[in-house]
C-alpha cells in the first residue's frame, strides 16, 4: 500500500512540476518577445487657482473619471494639483506626508479604476518639504520622483531632491519629471536609453511674460527691462512647447505632460531683495525700491498640456482656453527601450534664464524656507 501511494503523489506530482515549469517558460519568452505596444494615456489641465484640497481633489476625481470613460490606462495630473499655485506662506500649512488625505486620495483612486494615476504635491518628509510626483498603480505599487530644480521663488516652499525615478510598471519603464526640470539637460541624459515613457507633470505660470503690479499702481513687464527682457520673453512657451518636443525626440520615447490653467496673482516673496537682484541688468528698477516690500505678480500659465510620440510630435494639446479638461491619447511603446541616435538638442533657453531661477533667486529664498519649515516642525 505504501509503494501504491507514493506512485500516486509521484504521478501527480509530475504534471503540476511541468504545469508549474510551462507557466514559467511562457512569462519569460513573453518577456524575451517583448512585442511593441501601445497605451491609451490621458494629461490632465487643471484651473491653479489655489483652493480648498478636499474640493481640488473632487474637481481632479471628476477628470479623473472622464479620462478612464474614454479609456485612458495611465493619468497624470498637474503639478501641485492638490492646492493649486501661489507663492504664499498658506504652502506651509498645506503641505501633507506620505500617509495624509492627498496621497491616500491618488492610491485609492487608481485602485477603484484600475488605472496607474499620477500627481505632484508638496510632501513633508521628516523636517523639510518636497515637490513630490507620486505614481500609483491599480495594485497600491508607489513610486516618487522629488523635483531636482526648485524654480525661483519655489525654493521659498520646498528644497530640491536628486537623482531620477524610473517607475517599473506593467505598463512599461516610466521616468518622471516636474515643470522646470526639463530645462536641465543633465536629467534627459540620465533616463537616455532606460525607459518607455516620460511623464512631466507640471503647472508653469507664464513668468517670461510678466506684470509686476507695485501698491501705487504702477505697472512693469518685460518691455520695460531692456536687452535682459527681450531675451527672456516667452522662453517659458519655448521651454515647454518646442524644447520638450525635441528632448522627447532625442530619447526616442512619447511623453506626457501637463500644465495648469487659468491667471495668477501672488505676492512675491522677498520682493525687496527680487528687485534689488534685477537691478545690475535693469537699472530702472531702482525707482520702485520703497514699494517692492509689497510687489505682486500677474500672469497667465504656459500652453503645454500634450502627448508627445517618441518623434517629438504633439498627438494632442490642449489650449489654455479650454480649462479643467484633458489631452488623450494612444502612444506606442517600442519593444525594446531606445537609445539616442543623435547628439542631444542644446538648450533653447539664455544662460541668464539659469542665473536667475536656479541660483540668485532660489539663494534669496533659503530663509523663507527655513522660517517656514521650523513653523510647520512645531505644529507637528
Amino acid at each position: 500500500m505504501r509503494s501504491q501511494g507514493k506512485a500516486l503523489r509521484e504521478r501527480t506530482r509530475v504534471p503540476a512540476l511541468a504545469a508549474a515549469a510551462s507557466e514559467f517558460n511562457v512569462g519569460r519568452v513573453r518577456k524575451e518577445m517583448k512585442m511593441p505596444r501601445t497605451i491609451k494615456a490621458a494629461a490632465i489641465q487643471m484651473d491653479a487657482m489655489p483652493a480648498p484640497t478636499s474640493e481640488r481633489l473632487q474637481r481632479a476625481e471628476q477628470l479623473v473619471v472622464k479620462a478612464v470613460v474614454s479609456d485612458a490606462q495611465l493619468v497624470v495630473l498637474p503639478e501641485l494639483f492638490n492646492t493649486g499655485y501661489g507663492y504664499t506662506d498658506e504652502n506651509f500649512r498645506r503641505a501633507e506626508p506620505l500617509n495624509g488625505q492627498t496621497v491616500s486620495w491618488l492610491k485609492r483612486t487608481a485602485a477603484e479604476h484600475n488605472i496607474h494615476l499620477a500627481g505632484s504635491l508638496m510632501l513633508l518628509d521628516r523636517q523639510d518639504i518636497y515637490n513630490a510626483l507620486v505614481l500609483f498603480a491599480p495594485n497600491g505599487r508607489m513610486w516618487r520622483y522629488d523635483k531636482n530644480y526648485p524654480w525661483g521663488w519655489e525654493r521659498g516652499y520646498f528644497r530640491g531632491g536628486k537623482g531620477i525615478t524610473i517607475a517599473e510598471t506593467e505598463l512599461g519603464s516610466i521616468g518622471l519629471m516636474i515643470c522646470w526640470d526639463v530645462a536641465h539637460l543633465d536629467l534627459w541624459r540620465q533616463y537616455a536609453g532606460q525607459v518607455d515613457l516620460m511623464v512631466i507633470s507640471s503647472c508653469p505660470p507664464d513668468v517670461t511674460n510678466p506684470t509686476f503690479v507695485f501698491p501705487e499702481g504702477d505697472k512693469v513687464t518685460f518691455d520695460d527691462f531692456g536687452r535682459v527682457g527681450k531675451l527672456l520673453k516667452d522662453t517659458g512657451r519655448q521651454l515647454f512647447g518646442e524644447m520638450v518636443n525635441q528632448q522627447t525626440a532625442w530619447l526616442g520615447v512619447p511623453s506626457v505632460q501637463t500644465v495648469g490653467s487659468g491667471h495668477i496673482r501672488t505676492a512675491i516673496p522677498r520682493g525687496l531683495l527680487s528687485v534689488i537682484s534685477y537691478l545690475p541688468a535693469v537699472p530702472r528698477l531702482a525707482k520702485y525700491l520703497l514699494q517692492a516690500n509689497s510687489v505682486a505678480l500677474e500672469c497667465d500659465f504656459v500652453r503645454g498640456c500634450k502627448i508627445v510620440d517618441n518623434n517629438g510630435k504633439v498627438q494632442m494639446e490642449l489650449e489654455q482656453s479650454e480649462g479643467e479638461s484633458f489631452a488623450i491619447g494612444e502612444v506606442r511603446l517600442l519593444s525594446k527601450k531606445p537609445k539616442p541616435k543623435y547628439p542631444q538638442p542644446k538648450s533653447l533657453l539664455p544662460k541668464i534664464a539659469y542665473l536667475s531661477s536656479d541660483t540668485l533667486l532660489p539663494l534669496l529664498m533659503r530663509s523663507v524656507y527655513r522660517q517656514g519649515v521650523r513653523q510647520v516642525c512645531k505644529m507637528e
